[in-house]
């Protein structure tokens, strides 16, 4: 039984603001008709898998069901209450696997999130080549044939130059510079590290308790004291913020490949359109390029009709809400969302970096989300606000509702556009359609619900002293909102 553990946490801040920390990278259509989660599900489809394992934070809890839904798989999703790298989060899947698996002991298939891998059957002929190896108790790992001197990565020395065979893992080296990057793809035998890794779930925690049992012992009572939250599993969080924050590669990976004698780790190369996206120059390298080198990315609001390039050569424009004009440009990035436009030269796109935290030093909210915010029940656009007043397009899901509530400093006004809905005003339920409206006072208990089968799409006109949306007195909520 193989069980792929997926890590969806990270917020992508050198993809801002298309990435924001509310909605990151991995819930993103990057490259393709897909989001780069659902395309990391979707890529183990033949091979011989249980149903995986999802690792993201609280906040994402939603975004994941949502994402999976849409592609009608399933999986466990296991919430971390706060981040602590790689090596912790593997080690809460190991245990969750053991213990729901108790007359077995499958083999983890450890995935980022956010990676594109354009050969998926590469990938699978990779995995398969590993599993072997791995069901007898060796470390496993995907090594990325480099392509180039990257100074990006880290590398994976093989005790052999063959790019086609598994290789015994003789060293994990650090990101190098250019030189030294140049001197490993001359001599061969050096791999990218990719960060996906294969091993049994009792081996690795076999491993961690060896070399970091102080991870191991605070993770396995962070395990023991789950609780369920609808389709989420949480950890407890009291116990899991005492654990200390270090990836698997500097917990259990390099402690192990300096072992003498018989190496503990086994490398299968890969060739197969890998790049785990980590700026927007990445993103130009890959991107379907015009005759003028440049890349065209647009979202759902807009066609490659509303980009209009002249004399524009080698730039990446990414356009989701309206007309982009380029006129005598080269060698640059343009990311227009509705709230914030990213204009940088496509060298320098390592720096956006910066730009997220300067915002957080200024105390602004364009790092964090979009003006469209995704909830559980569907999504809101602020369209419009100003001194005393707000103005927001509401879409519901259909059967979805939101939480009984009440507010201490605004009125809310509702227009429904199209769809129905079912509202509690009071003491009142009633129904209203589209063309009609009602009027919630301020501290007035109410509520909204979808009962019909198409989104329902509202205008919401708020008025008050403060429309911030900690002004929210949850008295129910299905989805388990405090």
């Amino acid at each position: 039984m193989m069980i792929p553990v997926i890590m969806a946490g990270g917020s992508g801040t050198r993809l801002w603001p298309l990435s924001r920390t509310s909605f990151p990278k991995q819930f993103l259509n990057l490259n393709g008709v897909d989001t780069m989660l659902q395309s990391t599900v979707s890529r183990l489809d033949g091979l011989p898998v249980d149903e995986p394992i999802v690792i993201c934070n609280t906040e994402h809890r939603f975004l994941v069901a949502e994402q999976l839904r849409q592609i009608q798989k399933k999986a466990s999703i296991l919430l971390e209450p706060i981040g602590r790298n790689t090596a912790p989060a593997i080690a809460l899947a190991a245990l969750h696997a053991l213990r729901n698996n108790k007359d077995h002991n499958p083999v983890l298939l450890i995935l980022a999130a956010d990676h594109i891998i354009n050969d998926g059957d590469a990938f699978r002929a990779a995995v398969k080549k590993l599993l072997p190896e791995v069901e007898n108790g060796k470390f496993g790992t995907l090594g990325i044939v480099p392509t180039e001197a990257a100074t990006g990565y880290g590398y994976i020395k093989a005790n052999t130059t063959s790019t086609d065979e598994l290789s015994d893992v003789e060293q994990f080296v650090e990101k190098p510079d250019l030189k030294t990057a140049q001197e490993y793809l001359k001599e061969g035998g050096y791999f990218w590290n990719s960060g996906i890794f294969m091993v049994r779930a009792d081996r690795y925690l076999e491993a961690l308790k060896e070399y970091r049992p102080d991870i191991f012992n605070i993770c396995q009572l962070a395990i023991e004291t789950t609780t369920t939250d609808c389709d989420f599993i949480r950890v407890n969080e009291e116990v899991f913020s005492k654990c200390a924050d270090e990836s698997i590669d500097y917990a259990i990976m390099e402690p192990l490949s300096q072992i003498s004698g018989d190496s503990q780790i086994v490398v299968s190369p890969l060739i197969a359109g890998w790049n785990d996206i980590g700026s927007w120059s990445a993103l130009w390298e890959i991107g379907n390029k015009d005759n003028d080198g440049n890349v065209i990315m647009t979202g759902n609001s807009t066609s490659k009709n509303d980009i209009i390039m002249k004399n524009s050569q080698n730039c990446l424009v990414s356009a989701n809400h309206k007309l982009v004009a380029t006129i005598g440009i080269k060698d640059l990035v343009i990311v227009d969302t509705p709230d914030a436009i990213l204009v940088a030269d496509r060298s320098m796109v390592q720096d956006v970096k910066s730009i997220v935290a300067e915002l957080k030093k200024r105390e602004r909210t364009e790092h964090y989300s979009h003006r469209e915010v995704y909830r559980p029940w569907g999504k809101y656009d602020s369209i419009d606000n100003g001194e005393r007043y707000q103005v927001k397009r509401i879409t519901v899901n259909p059967g979805a509702k939101l939480s009984l509530q009440m507010h201490h400093h605004r009125a809310e006004h509702w227009i429904v556009v199209s769809g129905t809905a079912k509202v509690t005003n009071g003491e009142k339920t009633f129904i209203v359609t589209e063309n009609q409206s009602t009027y919630i006072p301020i501290g007035q208990i109410h509520c909204l619900e979808n009962p019909g089968v198409i989104p329902l799409e509202m205008v919401e006109v708020q008025s008050g002293s403060y429309l911030g949306e900690d002004d929210i007195v949850r008295l129910k909520d299905q989805y388990g909102r405090t």
